[in-house]
């Protein structure tokens, strides 16, 4: 799928999402999904993509996979240039700080991962 096509997508996804407060939208290949904000680093407009997360406690894990291209998304050096981001889940906002698990953990949460979704071992496995 092409960089315009996914952003498309995206747009189409973020706005039922937003107009129905997560009632469509919500789940996706059998996975939660949330809609996070994050302000570009170039022109500081807020930029919202829908993305698959898991939740540890109250700590909010998404993964920046690209769909397995060879880099990362805009919304992943977004947050690198400004951790500060919004997120919505079902109807409800609320504001977190970003940070890039360390390799440890992400060793441990990658099981996990892949057995949400099965197709990150495929994006893993082209990158």
């Amino acid at each position: 799928m092409n960089d315009r096509l996914v952003r498309e997508l995206s747009r189409l996804h973020t706005q039922l999402f937003r107009l129905s407060s997560g009632r469509v939208g919500s789940r996706l290949v059998n996975n939660d999904m949330l809609l996070l904000t994050s302000q570009g680093r170039s022109t500081g407009d807020p930029h919202t993509v829908p993305l698959l997360y898991l939740q540890d406690d109250e700590r909010l894990v998404v993964i920046a996979s690209y769909g397995g291209r060879d880099h990362h998304p805009e919304w992943y050096h977004n947050l690198q240039a400004n951790p500060a981001a919004e997120v919505e889940i079902m109807g409800s906002t609320r504001f977190v700080t970003a940070e890039t698990m360390p390799l440890e953990p992400r060793a441990m949460w990658w099981p996990r991962v892949v057995d949400a979704y099965s197709g990150y071992e495929e994006y893993q496995a082209r990158t």
